[in-house]
């Protein structure tokens, strides 16, 4: 025999015959706009699967009796951007970076496919806001090793540094005056403060005075007399207040020691030469380019 039901006696309608703490709960039907509205996604996602790529199967997925893809698709707008850009692309490729950087219009346009071109490539090393970090060279300062010049930029991303696969990278490794035994350790101590008074900050001025003889017979051939660098030979500045490594007493000391040799891959045959120079153009564009 079946059960009767159970109605409330308030509102006259069946409940679920759920009850928590003597409160019952109504069975009411859905909102008829809300059941249309279901059938409707229903009704919809069928078409959908019929229409459009969707089930996944073991080596690809169903492709809809369209036949549309969101890479041919893609691909068509890419190949239409290149269309309406053939012209400024074919001036980037025959022109030097400097004359690129000097139109405006090729500029504009080489910044902005710089900048996306770096967001994909560069920003794991050197920060998405380019500032770099220990290791990393900031690309927003007026401190560049190799010259930061247009041309020079272009350089030195085009073939990189310190990297094997490019007969052309840039190319200068410090000796490892510790470990190698050039030096002595309270030699390295001396020239450590003499290098930190090249740049303003403190240091005892007796082993600074030592370290100035040390200085001059061993590291003023590449760095320079005054600490001013020379970049034909990828020496740094070291009367600056930039520091690749640090500028502590510990980290000079441990750069000099076992000198750090940071390595940047050549872009020249990954990216093409157009995409370099519109890197050159856009790190160039960043502030402190020169």
């Amino acid at each position: 025999m079946a059960e009767d039901k159970d109605i409330d006696a308030v509102t006259g309608v069946e409940t679920t015959g759920h009850s928590w703490d003597g409160i019952k709960e109504l069975n009411n039907p859905m909102p008829r706009w809300w059941l249309w509205t279901f059938y409707a996604t229903i009704a919809f996602s069928l078409v959908y699967t019929v229409l459009y790529p969707a089930w996944p199967l073991v080596n690809s997925a169903t492709q809809g009796v369209l036949g549309w893809s969101s890479r041919a698709d893609l691909r068509e707008e890419m190949t239409l951007a290149d269309a309406l850009n053939v012209d400024r692309i074919t001036a980037i490729q025959t022109s030097a970076v400097s004359k690129v950087a000097a139109d405006p219009d090729l500029r504009q346009f080489a910044i902005a496919a710089g900048r996306a071109a770096f967001k994909v490539n560069c920003v794991q090393c050197h920060g998405s806001g380019a500032q770099g970090g220990p290791g990393y060279p900031n690309l927003n300062d007026d401190a560049w090793i190799w010259g930061g010049s247009p041309e020079e930029i272009y350089t030195t991303i085009l073939h990189g540094v310190r990297y094997g696969d490019d007969d052309e990278t840039r190319v200068s490794e410090m000796p490892a005056f510790g470990r190698d035994g050039i030096l002595e350790r309270d030699q390295i101590a001396a020239v450590t403060a003499y290098i930190r008074t090249l740049s303003g900050q403190e240091a005892d001025a007796g082993a600074a005075e030592r370290g100035a003889t040390v200085y001059a017979d061993n590291c003023a051939a590449c760095h320079g007399e005054t600490g001013e660098g020379v970049r034909e030979l990828g020496a740094p500045r070291l009367d600056d207040a930039l520091w690749l490594y640090g500028g502590s007493e510990s980290a000079i000391m441990a750069q000099i020691s076992v000198p750090q040799h940071g390595v940047m891959p050549g872009w020249g045959s990954r990216l093409g030469e157009v995409t370099v120079k519109q890197l050159a153009v856009y790190v160039h564009s960043l502030g402190g380019g020169e």
